[in-house]
């Protein structure tokens, strides 16, 4: 847009200001594309841009924005994390995620403890059994020693 506002007044001699009105842009807009962008934070972003692509390609696209984030700051940059977010989004920077575990255990498959009880849960006497699952093992002997009746 900028290019045509500038041929049309070098081909014809129209004003700036009169091209940028009927285009709808400002003509503050046209003399800054014009000079060039000077800005030192366009300039610092740029460069940020490409070390983030840089440090992305590093870790073959696995790291996202909080990982990259934080090798910046290892790097002396001070930038926060959705600067850095923003700025992979905006050139297509997506992490991988992270592969899943397969599940190994199959119903059925699965080795099972013999039955010694024969499922026969009832004692003639005190302590003549004793029962428990997963959950009664991991409380520790010392929290069950004294109460043989415990289911």
């Amino acid at each position: 847009m900028a290019e045509l506002i500038d041929s049309q007044r070098a081909r014809y001699q129209i004003p700036v200001a009169v091209s940028c009105r009927a285009l709808g842009v400002s003509p503050a807009w046209f003399y800054k594309w014009r000079g060039g962008d000077a800005s030192v934070r366009r300039a610092r972003r740029r460069g940020l841009g490409e070390l983030i692509a840089a440090l992305f390609l590093k870790h073959r696209g696995t790291y996202g924005a909080p990982r990259i984030t934080a090798d910046l700051r290892t790097l002396g940059w001070r930038v926060s994390e959705n600067t850095v977010a923003t700025i992979m989004a905006e050139r297509g920077l997506v992490a991988r995620p992270k592969r899943r575990r397969k599940g190994t255990t199959r119903a059925g498959k699965a080795w099972r403890a013999p039955d010694l009880v024969r499922r026969k849960f009832h004692a003639s006497q005190l302590n003549e059994r004793w029962f428990g699952d997963g959950t009664d093992l991991g409380m520790g002997v010392a929290q069950s020693m004294g109460r043989p009746d415990r289911p």
